[in-house]
């Protein structure tokens, strides 16, 4: 299933509307690291509310997608991650390590805002 990505200023968004396939998330992520350099994105926000399942090679997908478009000079941000997926996960100890998160699209476009102006003050940033 194609994942639709828009181009909003300067950032890109990314809504994933229903459960992925590996290859489905290979592509994503190709696509995502393809698209910053193509449209010079300084941000990327890739929307997982519609998911009711985030499971370890999703995670390890999303982290590594992040670190690809921080190498590019872009920051990603995750968001939307329902409750019950984040239970979840912390019980399966799959994490979003070093990426940002935000609850909604709205709190992630502030995110990228407060980036680009230099100010990071209320990001949840995920480390160990």
């Amino acid at each position: 299933m194609q994942v639709p990505i828009l181009k909003q200023g300067a950032y890109l968004i990314a809504t994933v509307q229903s459960a992925l396939t590996d290859e489905d998330l290979k592509q994503l992520r190709d696509t995502l690291v393809l698209s910053v350099s193509k449209v010079r994105a300084r941000g990327v926000i890739v929307d997982v509310t519609a998911l009711d399942v985030i499971d370890s090679f999703a995670t390890r997908t999303l982290r590594d997608v992040a670190h690809m478009i921080r190498l590019r000079g872009a920051e990603t941000v995750i968001v939307g991650i329902q409750p019950e997926v984040a239970f979840s996960m912390v019980k399966l100890g799959l994490t979003l390590e070093g990426i940002a998160t935000s609850l909604d699209l709205e709190e992630g476009l502030a995110y990228l805002n407060r980036k680009g102006n230099g100010s990071d003050h209320g990001v949840r940033t995920h480390r160990s």
